[in-house]
This record gives C-alpha cells, structure tokens and sequence, in this order.
C-alpha cells in the first residue's frame, strides 16, 4: 500500500469509528447515568421497599413538579405539591392525568431528581412512570406513586424534588403494544 492509500485508508477507520461512537453515545450516556444518578435518572422499574427502621430524627422534604412536553394536551396534576418525610418511610402521593383534547392519545410522564446525588437513594415501589398511559378523549385518571427515600440519604439533603414531565407516545407504537398485549383472562 502506498502512503496515499494508507492515509484514506486511516480516514476511513477512524471516520467509521466515529460514527460507532457516535451511534453508542446516547445508550452509553443512559447507562452511565443511571448507575451514577447523574442528571437524575432514576430506575424505570418498580423497586421493592426497603424493610428498615424509619429515622424519625429526621424530615426530608419532597417537592413535585409536572409539566407538559409540546404535542400532548394533557394536564399532569399532583393532590399534594410537597410532602414531609422521614427517611425510610414509604409514602404515597396522588396525581391526576387529564386528556383535554378531543381524540384518544397516549403519553409518558418522564421523571427526573433533583439533587441528582439523591436519585440514588429514592426507591419507586409504584409510578405511573413505569408505563405508558392512555386516555381517552376528556379522560381523566388518578394514578399513585408510592416511594421511599432510604436511610442513608446524606444528612446535608433536606429537600428532594421530583419533576415529571408529560411527553406525546407514537401512537403507531402505542397501537402496536396494545394489539400484543394478551386479552384479560388469556394466556400470559
């Protein structure tokens, strides 16, 4: 191989090696945030409660934010807009799905912590968050979520918030899952 050849040939390794990295940046990214809490990701999946003793010394206190992402005319309310906790205490709090549009839509509340460090130390046993929601055109629904901060929280956080914010699901997809999903009472 002459020099040319062997610096094209160069090029186009390391072009396609960029393109690689750059194809497994965002799952990579995911990963990384949920192993470390950073930015606030927190598990998508339901988590057990934690049989430990409550620290009545202390209260936390847990903030609820929602918010609705372009293209999904619902309204994402909470019954109690913050709570005081003692870690290791489960707790359930309310919130409120409305579909003010006219037509059927589907729609996903997208959680994030803040401080990020103690996404580490909240555990989802039920969120709405999990799945995908759908309601009907004015529907309204009332879902739970039922957490528990654990024990070893770091003694300088004394508030948590949670934000949820509502984005629109493809509705191809959503239809989709829907049809595979198995009738009630059908085989599983």
């Amino acid at each position: 191989m002459n020099p040319v050849q062997r610096t094209v040939f160069r090029s186009v390794l390391v072009l396609i090696g960029m393109f690689a990295f750059a194809f497994a940046l965002v799952p990579l990214y995911d990963v990384f945030c949920r192993i470390t809490g950073v930015n606030g990701k927190v598990d998508e999946r339901a988590q057990s409660l934690i049989s430990e003793e409550v620290d009545q010394s202390r209260w936390v206190t847990v903030q609820f934010i929602t918010r609705s992402g372009s293209g999904l005319p619902w309204i994402l309310d909470v019954e109690q807009r913050q709570v005081r906790v003692h870690p290791g205490q489960p707790t359930e709090i309310d919130f409120v799905f409305t579909n003010r549009s006219g037509v059927a839509q589907s729609g996903r509340a997208v959680p994030s912590v803040s401080p990020s460090r103690a996404s580490r130390h909240l555990r989802k046993v039920n969120c709405f968050c999990f799945e995908e929601q759908r309601l009907e055109a004015g529907e309204r629904i009332e879902l739970p979520l039922v957490f528990q901060l654990t024990r070893d929280l770091p003694e300088d956080v004394n508030t948590v918030t949670l934000v949820y914010t509502l984005y629109p699901v493809d509705e191809d997809k959503a239809q989709l899952q829907a049809q595979a999903a198995p009738a009630p009472g059908g085989d599983a």
